[in-house]
């Protein structure tokens, strides 16, 4: 159960403050550095299984970010401009991808929470697909749930 009463999909360590809604982009590992347009948040390293599609507005559920210290800038124009993710879902900590975050909030007043699930959470939630989800991260807690508030149980492994 989430702070705010819904039923949580998954539960994990808060890495970044916020709270996010959107519709959930599970992709791999991605750098916003050369790998996403600043302007309008598509996809455009080439060579990513999800070029050409859009960051902007979505719950980027990835295993960690990919690339150079760089893409915390990217991240946070991105946030700045409304042209990237509401929130990120990982499986591990990514520092360039929270100082990108903290440069936001700090920078521009908006929050982008992270939320660091473990392995075998975050591959459940990943396999829910393109889904709307809704991320709180608040303290050392975060929790990923669906926007009506009514329950997406993924199986417990």
């Amino acid at each position: 159960m989430t702070a705010s009463g819904a039923e949580a999909i998954a539960t994990g360590r808060a890495l970044h403050p916020g709270r996010g809604a959107g519709v959930a982009l599970p992709i791999g590992p991605l750098s916003f550095w050369g790998g996403v347009d600043w302007k309008d948040g598509r996809i455009i390293d080439g060579h990513h299984e999800r070029h050409g599609t859009t960051v902007a507005g979505r719950v980027l559920v990835m295993p960690h970010g990919r690339g150079s210290s760089s893409a915390a800038v990217v991240l946070a124009e991105t946030v700045r401009n409304g042209a990237g993710p509401v929130a990120v879902v990982t499986r591990s900590t990514d520092l360039i991808l929270l100082v990108g975050a903290m440069a936001a909030v700090e920078l521009y007043g908006i929050s982008c929470p992270i939320l660091e699930l473990e392995h075998d959470a975050f591959e459940r939630l990943a396999a829910l697909g393109e889904i709307p989800l809704v991320v709180e991260c608040e303290g050392e807690v975060g929790y990923v749930h669906s926007p009506a508030s009514t329950a997406i149980v993924a199986p417990e492994m």
